[in-house]
């Protein structure tokens, strides 16, 4: 594990590029260059001059401190800038890179040395042997051993000459560790079928299991098979708002080659509305890396939920499914740049992410840039909090995941979700899920109630500092966890994620015998409440004429202790909550047994879900009102 990154000039937190330290004369330091593990112990030496380096220089544009405070204030709800978007065209010719930027950048990378190989309006793409590379950032490479590996990476921070006045925002490519996300998920394998056993509740608590063990003193329900489109609407307050006219775009790396036979067929078993042509879009690569590194067909299931989720909470609305080249952050932060060079929706949903250890503060500024233009724009980024809690089990150290940690995304945590006969919502808790296996004899729950499975993301971050609008919402504890001057906090909202009061999905599948078909299981994750969120939002701009909403989080944050959430509490009855699961022992089929266990709920590693704002659900669910709310005029005051 990479050690935790050390907290960054406050400046960068915001997305402004650090202040420029004169490390050496006639050079601007591009702060976050040089990685964390790069450290003295861990170096073994010069990196051989002719070893080849590919780096992306990204530009910082032409004022990147008035595109972090247009983004602000066109975001809040009270400030006179707020609803005032820019086109695409206008953010570009306001804040982008000029010609003479974009020329003087690449007079200075040819005449160190390097190839230019690409250029586009956020970066230029170059190529060269390691002595190149050193000459023009001013820097030398050297080999680290990170973990079991052996890793390419700066010995001191990279820098640009001065004379270039600000216009290098940072650079890529110059460490060699893989920088890439995993999708959020709780998912079969590749491409392999997966499906879930009986006995289910089609409802929550609607089949008691009479005949397992009592949990917390009484007998439990089964699991819910998979709740659909009309029971989240209801949970959620859709009222009859359908997202019509708005539209919400997906990224993910690859693409699932059955999502249009796949996402019909499930629309059409449940009764969702059926898609109008162009209403489901895809924006593709023209071809595909690190499809192995990345095992690309684990995608298809990511790609499939978060359509088949938008489309059952919000059956209008348009959706554009934009498709990463590979699962590394350059790769993907091609896709988010697609959705605002080209204003593609107005709503984003991305369920993936990493550590935030992973992420170096060089990729966390390319990030940051990408959604304070699309704020400008008045789109908005919605991302998955994590499924592994507090990551303490899953990494050994307490940290939230990223990009969910920026400041400038709205991250969204996960919830147990109870909807009960007629589709009335009854409760939620925290997503934490201990698990305990029948014993032997099948009288008793083996170590009730077991160890921590999974659960939603959250918590304070460590390199962000507090957002503005945050502040007087989030507790101190929380806040201030790390610092004294407080961090950000995730989550920001949330929805439905623990997969036993999961969402049912369709998908086509390899099965063992060979044959490949259209199946459906229950899934969830914070995967699925970003999308869930994304379509509950797309409902919100519906309510308010079609105004886009933009960055969410001032108005979410608006909107706190008010009777538009639910607040979400660990123990919404009084007393210990579980659910019985049973599941087949090869995914598949009841040939190899079955295994039977118990589900807590609300258990969610060293995160509670408590009364007010909480570090699993942040402000709480939609509740009903909340799409409602958007209705009346939000403006300055």
């Amino acid at each position: 594990m990479a050690a935790t990154l050390p907290m960054i000039a406050g400046a960068l937190a915001l997305g402004i590029p650090a202040a420029h330290a004169a490390d050496s004369p006639g050079r601007d330091s591009l702060a976050g260059t040089k990685p964390a593990w790069a450290t003295a112990k861990a170096d073994k030496g010069a990196t051989s001059d002719s070893s080849k380096v590919s780096a992306r220089v990204y530009l910082a544009g032409r004022d990147a401190s008035g595109l972090a405070a247009y983004a602000k204030s066109v975001s809040d709800p009270s400030s006179a800038l707020y609803g005032k978007y820019l086109s695409a065209a206008q953010v570009q010719q306001r804040f982008g890179a000029t010609t003479a930027q974009v020329t003087a950048v690449k007079s200075w990378l040819k005449s160190a040395g390097l190839k230019v190989t690409g250029t586009t309006q956020h970066y230029v793409t170059v190529s060269g042997d390691v002595a190149a590379v050193e000459k023009a950032f001013s820097t030398s490479l050297h080999n680290y051993s990170k973990g079991a590996k052996t890793y390419r990476a700066p010995s001191k921070t990279a820098s640009a000459p001065d004379s270039l006045n600000g216009a290098v925002l940072t650079v890529t490519g110059l460490d060699n560790a893989p920088h890439t996300a995993s999708h959020d998920d709780t998912l079969p394998g590749p491409g392999a079928a997966f499906k879930n056993a009986g006995p289910f509740s089609s409802y929550y608590g609607s089949n008691t299991a009479t005949t397992l063990p009592s949990a917390y003193g009484k007998k439990i329900p089964y699991a819910v098979q998979g709740y659909t489109g009309k029971q989240l609407r209801a949970a959620y307050g859709a009222g009859k708002y359908t997202g019509k006219g708005v539209r919400v775009a997906i990224t993910d790396a690859y693409a699932s080659p059955t999502i249009a036979f796949d996402a019909a067929t499930y629309a059409k078993n449940h009764g969702d509305q059926k898609y109008s042509t162009s209403q489901l879009k895809q924006v593709l690569p023209s071809d595909y890396t690190q499809t192995e590194a990345c095992d690309a067909s684990g995608w298809y299931g990511e790609e499939t939920l978060d359509v088949e989720a938008v489309h059952a909470v919000a059956p209008d609305a348009n959706i554009t499914y934009v498709g990463a080249a590979s699962c590394f952050d350059d790769d993907l932060l091609d896709s988010l740049s697609k959705v605002v060079d080209n204003h593609l929706a107005d709503i984003v949903s991305n369920s993936w992410g990493d550590i935030e250890a992973n992420q170096t503060p060089d990729l966390a500024a390319a990030y940051d840039q990408v959604f304070q233009l699309g704020a400008v724009e008045g789109i908005g980024f919605y991302f998955s909090s994590g499924d592994n809690g507090d990551e303490v089990a899953n990494t050994g150290t307490k940290q939230v995941d990223t990009p969910a940690n920026s400041a400038w995304v709205t991250a969204v945590g996960g919830t147990s979700l109870a909807v009960g006969k007629g589709d009335k919502y009854l409760w939620e808790t925290g997503w934490g899920t201990e698990k305990a296996s029948l014993s032997t004899d099948g009288k008793s729950w083996t170590s009730f109630p077991g160890a921590f499975t999974s659960g939603a993301g959250g918590g304070t971050s460590k390199t962000v500092a507090e957002p503005f609008y945050q502040k007087g919402v989030v507790p101190d504890a929380l806040a201030k966890a790390n610092s004294a001057t407080g961090n950000r906090v995730v989550p920001d909202i949330s929805a439905i994620a623990d997969p036993n009061t999961g969402f049912k999905v369709g998908q086509t599948q390899t099965f063992p015998d060979g044959s490949v078909q259209y199946s459906e299981y229950r899934i969830g994750g914070t995967s699925l409440a970003s999308p869930v969120i994304a379509a509950v939002q797309a409902l919100a701009q519906e309510a308010r004429g079609g105004k886009a909403i933009g960055f969410a989080n001032p108005s979410i944050y608006s909107k706190y202790g008010t009777k538009a959430y639910h607040d979400v509490t660990d123990n919404p009855t009084g007393s210990g909550l579980a659910v019985a699961r049973v599941d087949f022992a090869n995914s598949v089929d009841a040939t190899d047994g079955l295994l039977t266990s118990v589900r807590s709920l609300g258990k969610d590693s060293s995160l509670s879900a408590v009364k007010g704002y909480d570090d699993v659900t942040g402000v709480g669910t939609p509740a009903n009102g909340y799409v409602q709310s958007f209705t009346r005029s939000q403006g300055h005051h």
